[in-house]
């Protein structure tokens, strides 16, 4: 039986739908903007992760999917592969030397060679692939629901799955990924926030609002909506961006 965490409750999958609601009201942030860089404004961003210099972002879009390494500061294309036309790519993330890449409806993963983006083996999962990060004891996915699923990063399996919840009830529709600071902090699909998710209870502690990131001279006809969180842990600096976005922004969070 996969176990299944309703905010901080555990219960059994049976009865999973039941909703338990968190009692803590989200804090509210906004941002500043410290750095503007350029992006592909092809790029129908899905993952993104920040390492060392680079940031590796997965694409998505049937027949336009990829995987890409990038210098951060230039968006000077470093390496790519591009995936078969019938899959549709999602999230990505780090782990050791290797990087997962989700697709969406195929129910595989792709698990590649850091360095050289050598194909080494496929993962399967039951439901859709979204967003994915990793608390270096698991990798964390959402399928968009309001479910985090924390899979065991060796064989890939599921270990259990975690309830989103705030005040207000169950956060659906969790899409792009990044562990920071012992926090899961996940896009919520479709809207210009981003959830800060205890992982421990699955309660949302604060909303990052991200309201006029790009200005009406950045709009064109492809552009879609904000997705892409990237981390550089080192000199702690947090990156955000969107699909087809031709921006990436560097920003400091703030409070209201």
């Amino acid at each position: 039986m996969i176990e299944t965490y309703s905010a901080g409750i555990r219960t059994s999958r049976i009865s999973r739908n039941i909703v338990i609601g968190s009692e803590i009201v989200p804090q509210n942030y906004s941002y500043e903007i410290v750095q503007v860089y350029p992006h592909d404004q092809n790029a129908y961003t899905q993952g993104l992760v920040y390492e060392k210099g680079f940031l590796y972002e997965g694409t998505g879009q049937r027949g336009s999917s990829s995987l890409r390494k990038i210098k951060a500061e230039t968006g000077e294309l470093q390496a790519s592969l591009n995936l078969p036309p019938d899959i549709f790519g999602e999230g990505i993330c780090i782990y050791g030397d290797k990087i997962i890449q989700l697709t969406w409806t195929s129910g595989v993963g792709f698990v590649y060679d850091k360095n050289s983006f050598k194909f080494l083996n496929k993962i399967s999962y039951a439901t859709q692939g979204w967003g994915i990060t990793t608390d270096d004891e698991n990798l964390i996915m959402s399928d968009g629901s309001n479910n985090l699923f924390f899979l065991d990063p060796d064989s890939y399996t599921e270990k259990y799955r975690l309830e989103v919840f705030d005040d207000k009830g169950a956060v659906q529709n969790l899409n792009e990924l990044e562990f920071i600071n012992g926090l899961v902090y996940a896009n919520v699909y479709t809207t210009n926030k981003i959830a800060m998710i205890d992982p421990n209870s699955g309660k949302v502690l604060s909303y990052i609002h991200l309201n006029g990131l790009l200005k009406e001279e950045d709009h064109h006809p492809g552009l879609d909506v904000l997705n892409g969180i990237a981390y550089d842990i080192e000199e702690d600096r947090l990156f955000v961006t969107g699909k087809n976005w031709p921006k990436l922004f560097e920003i400091k969070v703030i409070l209201n």
